[in-house]
């Protein structure tokens, strides 16, 4: 009898774990080249001052937010960011952007990715050249629908080292 409750025990416990789902792997590599990916769009929709690229690129929330380098900039919202960018994209003209140091990371799960990378970002205002250069950019991205989507970006201008 003991050997026949064994038993029974044996086929339960190998029936159950027959019957769970297959963990999905994550290829982190290739999910990291995807977010790059997105983050070359966003540099490329803004030099071509594409607002639907950047709606595209942004999650559809009224929850993510954007931290910019003016004091007081934080864009809370899709329609408050594309607001400031479609403004932005009515003053500056030529814009270019190079970024360099770019590190990616993305979670386990494969549905979360933060990011961070310098940037200089150059651009004509009032028929004047702008130059600013060394910018720190960071930013979180969260997948939906299977494509990668920005949820927060934070950039600041590092200040003067204190010299001696």
């Amino acid at each position: 009898m003991k050997k026949i409750n064994f038993c029974v025990v044996i086929s339960a416990l190998f029936l159950i774990s027959a019957c769970q789902p297959a963990v999905k792997k994550i290829d982190i590599e290739a999910e990291k080249r995807a977010v790059e990916l997105v983050l070359e769009n966003y540099v490329i929709a803004n030099e071509t001052q594409d607002l639907a690229k950047i709606e595209d690129i942004w999650y559809p929330s009224e929850q993510i937010v954007s931290f910019g380098t003016e004091k007081g900039e934080k864009l809370v919202g899709i329609s408050k960011i594309k607001e400031v960018v479609n403004a932005q994209f009515q003053t500056f003209k030529n814009t270019y952007i190079s970024s360099h140091d770019q590190i990616i990371e993305v979670s386990d799960d494969g549905n979360t990715a933060w990011f961070s990378e310098i940037i200089n970002y150059n651009f004509i205002l009032n028929d004047q050249a702008m130059t600013y250069e060394g910018l720190c950019y960071t930013g979180v991205l969260k997948k939906l629908d299977g494509k990668w989507k920005l949820v927060l970006t934070h950039m600041s201008i590092p200040a003067n080292p204190i010299r001696n």
